[in-house]
């Protein structure tokens, strides 16, 4: 049943199987084991990133297309949602009208896009992903009526879904049971379910096919497969999880803007991601995701903790207090980040896949 699931496509190794099985047991079971709403915020995003991250590595890793305009696709999904929820009564009639919307117009972006500047070389389509996605974003702030401008959009949930609705006269286990938790749950559900179709995609024979793309296009042009064809199709299907990933951040957040969806550092964050868990295997979106999101949020506390425990120290303690000062986690998530590459060339995860089981 297991490889039914994962589509026969199982970890390579024990240690990384524990890693991924530690990972989706902690997200699972988070409104209870790390209570309070950073915690729980921080899971949410975990599963929405883990979504975002392997659509990315459909393209990056599997078919070989550098693209700067995900994010926009990212975008595309969570405006749907927020101009259909906060123009209309929020139901989950209106909430599938958003997603359903938002859907058709990302599919149909990437497939122009893809149509027209995939015939291009490499580095020529990575800058017109670039024009399109900044225009994009541009536009989103400038269509104040539509999309709130700089402003965002902040709207309402169907009411199954809001933290008003209480489920439980009693916490259990110190956890409120209401639409904030049902939320979280339903967040958790879809990206399962859609990161386990990912994995069908890979593995399967059109999977294998990018793969063969991404290795030497002019040889599998060769045996007769259409190169423009296929890439289109993978950027139009990583789009869709894109703009899927985009409509659960919004629900969660109950609000989008510009910031919130389109920003190019979101796109920066997405390639650490990716790099750091491991291009060419979807797990390594998992990892990469749990890794970067942990480190971002709360590498802060640690070198709080750390620079009040080293000022104490004769002589040095000031100066390495100084170092590791909170304000300068920018610094050391670069750091970091360095490391990992020196360190795990292939990403966490191909360097876990590839060592003993």
């Amino acid at each position: 049943m297991s490889a039914e699931l994962l589509s026969g496509d199982r970890p390579r190794t024990r240690l990384l199987s524990l890693l991924l099985g530690g990972i989706v047991l902690a997200l699972l079971f988070a409104p209870f084991l790390f209570p309070g709403a950073r915690a729980l915020n921080v899971a949410a995003k975990i599963c929405v990133f883990i979504v975002l991250a392997a659509s990315y590595d459909l393209l990056l890793g599997y078919t070989g297309i550098v693209s700067f305009a995900h994010t926009m696709f990212f975008g595309i999904g969570a405006y749907g949602v927020a101009i259909a929820l906060s123009n209309a009564t929020p139901t989950f009639g209106a909430l599938a009208l958003g997603v359903g919307a938002a859907l058709l117009v990302a599919v149909a972006t990437a497939f122009l896009i893809g149509l027209f500047a995939l015939r291009v070389r490499a580095l020529f389509y990575a800058m017109i992903t670039l024009a399109v996605a900044s225009a994009f974003q541009t536009l989103a702030s400038q269509l104040s009526d539509l999309t709130g401008g700089e402003d965002g959009l902040s709207f309402g949930v169907p009411a199954l879904l809001s933290p008003a609705t209480r489920f439980a006269a009693t916490p259990f286990l110190g956890v409120d049971i209401n639409g904030k938790l049902l939320t979280y749950y339903l967040i958790f559900g879809f990206s399962v379910v859609l990161f386990l179709l990912l994995l069908r995609v890979v593995n399967s024979p059109f999977g294998r096919v990018l793969q063969a793309l991404r290795e030497n296009d002019f040889r599998a042009e060769a045996l007769g497969f259409r190169t423009v064809l296929y890439r289109t199709v993978s950027n139009v299907v990583a789009a869709a999880f894109a703009t899927l990933a985009g409509a659960l951040l919004a629900l969660w957040l109950r609000y989008n803007g510009p910031d919130t969806s389109l920003s190019f550092e979101i796109m920066v964050d997405l390639l650490l991601i990716v790099v750091i868990g491991g291009m060419g295997t979807l797990y390594g979106a998992v990892v990469g995701a749990t890794v970067f999101l942990l480190a971002q949020t709360y590498l802060q506390d640690l070198m709080k903790f750390a620079a009040a425990a080293l000022v104490p120290v004769p002589l040095l303690g000031p100066v390495l207090g100084a170092l590791v000062a909170p304000e300068r986690w920018l610094l050391w998530l670069g750091v970091l980040f360095v490391l990992s590459v020196y360190f795990f060339p292939r990403g966490i995860v191909g360097r876990l896949g590839s060592h003993g089981s």
